[in-house]
């Protein structure tokens, strides 16, 4: 049957660094080759190999969280109070942007979502595939390719490749997930009392006593309803579909702001009002997410396949808690009493809807293994603001819940590829050609008037204009672009001998907007004795400009060492970009160089060390929030509210090395049952070689230290996993153990003082920056290394039922809590006292969480 040679098997592998496994068949890959034989213990390059057992055997149902368990060179960070970025957050690979790894499912490029990460969080600047909207349940296998591979599958592939392989079996399993928070919060007080204050000055801190305990906390509520079935369509065709419904309620894990809330003096309900008024942590999010996978033989020769999903996620996010005394809540239009008498938290509705589906032929031509295939995605979010109001319109006109517009992102593309064994006489050899068309398409949709609107009280009082926390998007900022691209590609694979293998690949591509490109690549493998290999590989890459990075426009509220500014991010082509220094964006050029060692001589025993550097030229970045009597008279002559300005640049270079170690034994027969030890470490450094200076700015100011620091030290410097699975019928326990490496936090350069006085240009200097020395300012922070243990336990009642408890964090560990006030000579301000961890976190702040399963298979 066809189906049988191009549904993609489903083998348990001989090789799996991540995951399980309970047979010796040698595990088939598509990733990384174009062959039909290759196994991942052959692969010229490191690919590890999740199968759905260790997807499904935790107790957190996100894709990304899954990955960041198993996958030690990714990274999966948790951040809270970004915007849109709070519902739709990003991941990364070996260190790099979330944009410079490519996602496939079956094989097919998957679109990007329309979110650009824009304020505050690791992946800043990016757009970034939206892998959540993945159920685990759909998935047979992931093979993360952990090498460059522009020049087999195009842009965004520097860091690497996640293909994920969708199931085709018949049969199914259904489960129910329900778990929550149960967590004490490491250095964050629980208030007790709270006396009145004595003056009207708005600098007075009531005074505040605590129970000398931390704060606990039981929230997060979780549940997540998924089933995966094949149906039985006969010998010569599959459809397998899975449906998932997932309902999360918020955490807050804010601190108690000490800050005064009223201006009155003595004020009764300074002493009454709820001092946890911040929401930091997780959003609320409802998640339906839909997939089907299907294939049917036409004849001997061809199959028809298709694959495709639909996903909708409402989330809910809060925003930075204005006071009641904060000037945004200033009402102007009477007398300038509180809009919201206790003050707001004012709260950013997204929904997002994502669309996919794949249609193709594959079958064979003359010997030619032939695949055809068009393939569509798209990604729609649109904002609604509530609890708010446009102060500059005053208390009387402005509404308090906005339309704010929108985002959209899609992307067709037509594929084939073909694919034979050829014989020059050198050994076994794969020839592989093909061609490639993609339309991308981004678009911006305009709010309602008052969410971005300037009101008459902006002119006369200086009010904050549109819906506080997210400003709509204006008809000005409203954008419909697109561009196409053509590639043409060629690949060979081949045994020059039994010892040796060569693969050898080169890709043209051609964009409507920038231009052309050439990449190659060459790998190799070479076995001496059986059991032991060495591998390495060279290529070149490229990324091409994100469509929003060459488009995106709007004005947002931000909070910047405290303050809450007006923030302007503007298109390369806008004349203010342009006077303040933007070039049109060219394409990020990287070169990948990697090596390692392969040992298999030990039965069950795998270890591979892989030693990567990949250097990256004319990298993209989003400038600084760029300030000062400058910016700000330039935007004001061109009309536009905000008090600060940025830009996509091609702004620097930079070289990211590291070492990932992976390893794997399974033990058949222990304790009567079977046991498989895991374990994976990543060392990571990325440095900036060389900055761009642009007229009338220096290299500092476009991208000056907060932003350096994020991109070079704001990831873990290395990080392990360990992992154990034991199964003997009916029981069964897994524990996984991720050890996360430091993560250095810049300093807040608008608050931090040093025995009261302000840091000054030489605490300011940039690591890494090749013209400028090494320095340090007062306010820098690190969060040290911490390890995070995750448990659960099986049992199986009868055959087709099994219960599972299990503890995500079990030991209830947490990031450093951040300093605040003043210590040891420097004043951190009293932001963090109620924001008490950084967003950076590897591994979130969200603490300890208990959870039951209960699955049924069929």
């Amino acid at each position: 049957m066809a189906i049988a040679t191009f549904a993609q098997p489903a083998l348990a592998q001989d090789n799996a660094p991540s995951a399980s496994s309970a047979e010796d068949a040698p595990q088939i890959i598509v990733t990384g080759t174009r062959r039909t034989d290759r196994t991942v213990a052959e692969s010229t390059v490191p690919i590890d190999v999740i199968t759905s057992e260790a997807l499904v055997n935790q107790g957190t149902t996100e894709t990304n969280r899954l990955l960041n368990n198993l996958v030690p060179s990714f990274n999966f960070p948790q951040p809270s109070l970004t915007d849109g970025t709070d519902s739709l957050r990003p991941a990364t690979l070996r260190g790099l942007a979330p944009d410079q790894v490519l996602v496939l499912v079956n094989g097919k490029r998957r679109h990007l979502s329309s979110l650009l990460n824009l304020n505050g969080s690791i992946g800043r600047g990016s757009a970034a595939v939206d892998m959540n909207t993945i159920p685990p349940l759909a998935i047979e296998r992931i093979e993360v390719l952990r090498d460059g591979a522009a020049s087999q599958y195009g842009s965004d592939a520097i860091a690497g490749v996640i293909n994920v392989q969708l199931k085709t079996r018949e049969g199914g399993r259904a489960q129910a997930t329900y778990g929550r928070y149960i967590t004490t919060m490491d250095g964050v007080d629980q208030v007790a009392s709270v006396g009145p204050t004595t003056t009207t000055s708005s600098s007075e801190l009531p005074p505040i006593t605590f129970t000398g305990e931390d704060r606990t906390r039981r929230d997060g509520d979780t549940w997540t309803i998924a089933s995966n079935f094949g149906l039985p369509v006969g010998d010569d065709a599959f459809l397998n579909l899975t449906v998932e419904y997932k309902d999360r309620d918020p955490t807050n894990r804010s601190g108690p702001d000490l800050r005064r809330q009223y201006s009155g003096l003595g004020d009764v309900r300074e002493t009454t009002i709820d001092r946890y008024s911040h929401r930091f942590g997780d959003g609320e999010s409802r998640d339906i997410n839909l997939f089907a996978n299907a294939g049917m033989d036409l004849g001997d020769t061809f199959e028809l396949y298709a694959f495709g999903s639909y996903g909708n996620r409402e989330g809910n996010g809060a925003g930075f808690y204005r006071r009641s005394l904060d000037a945004r809540n200033r009402d102007n239009a009477n007398g300038g009493v509180p809009f919201y008498p206790d003050g707001f938290l004012p709260l950013i509705n997204s929904t997002v809807e994502d669309i996919a589906g794949v249609i193709g032929l594959r079958g064979d031509v003359s010997g030619w293994n032939l695949d055809f295939s068009v393939n569509y995605g798209s990604n729609r979010l649109d904002y609604l603001i509530s609890n708010t109001w446009n102060a500059s319109l005053g208390g009387n006109v402005s509404p308090t819940e906005f339309d704010a517009g929108g985002l959209r992102s899609g992307q067709t593309s037509v594929n084939i590829d073909v694919q034979r064994e050829v014989d020059f006489g050198i050994g076994d050899t794969s020839i592989a050609l093909g061609g490639e068309w993609r339309n991308e398409n981004y678009k911006i949709v305009a709010g309602e008037e008052g969410s971005y609107i300037a009101g008459p009280f902006f002119f006369s009082n200086g009010s904050a204009p549109g819906a506080q926390v997210f400003p709509g998007f204006s008809p000005t900022t409203a954008v419909d672009r697109s561009r196409d691209s053509f590639a043409a590609y060629v690949e060979l694979d081949t045994d020059l001998s039994e010892m040796f293998n060569v693969q050898v690949a080169g890709r043209f591509e051609d964009f409507s907007d920038f231009g052309s490109t050439l990449n190659g690549k060459i790998a190799a493998r070479f076995e001496p004795v059986e059991g032991l290999a060495f591998r390495g590989s060279v290529s070149t890459g490229f990324r091409a400009p994100g469509m929003a990075q060459q488009f995106f426009s709007t004005t947002s509220t931000n909070n910047v060492g405290g303050q809450l500014i007006e923030i302007g991010t503007f298109p390369v082509d806008s004349p203010i970009a342009i006077a303040l220094g933007s070039e049109p964006l060219e394409a990020e050029k990287s070169v990948n160089l990697g090596g390692g060692v392969v040992f298999s001589m030990v039965p069950r025993f795998n270890l591979t060390v892989d030693y990567y550097n990949i250097k990256i030229n004319d990298r993209i970045v989003l400038t600084e929030n760029l300030t000062g009597a400058d910016v700000l008279l330039l935007l004001q002559n061109a009309g536009v509210v905000g008090s600060s300005a940025r830009f996509f640049t091609n702004g620097i270079d930079t070289r990211t090395q590291g070492i990932d170690i992976v390893g794997s034994y399974r033990i058949p027969d222990v304790a009567g049952g079977s046991l498989t030890l895991t374990a994976g470490y990543n060392l990571n450094d990325t440095e900036i070689t060389d900055r761009r200076v642009f007229s009338g700015f220096t290299a500092n100011r476009l991208f000056a230290r907060q932003e350096s620091f994020r991109l070079t030290d704001g990831q873990p410097s290395n990080k392990l996993n360990l992992g154990a699975v034991f199964d003997r019928d009916p029981f069964g326990f897994s524990i996984n153990a991720n050890h996360f490496g430091s993560v250095f936090l810049p300093d807040g350069v608008t608050t931090a003082t040093l025995n009261g006085l302000p840091s000054s240009d030489t605490n300011q200097q940039i690591r890494n920056d090749i013209n400028v020395g090494m320095g340090d300012a007062p306010g820098d922070n690190t969060l040290t290394p911490k390890w995070v243990v995750d448990l659960e336990l099986r049992f199986n009642p009868v055959e087709m039922i099994q219960l599972a408890v299990g503890a995500n964090n079990v030991f209830d560990e947490y990031p450093d809590r951040l300093p605040f006030g003043t210590v040891d000579g420097v004043n951190y301000g009293l932001n963090t006292s109620f924001l008490p961890y950084s967003s950076q976190s590897p591994f979130g702040f969200s603490g300890r969480f208990l959870y039951g399963r209960v699955s049924i298979e069929f």
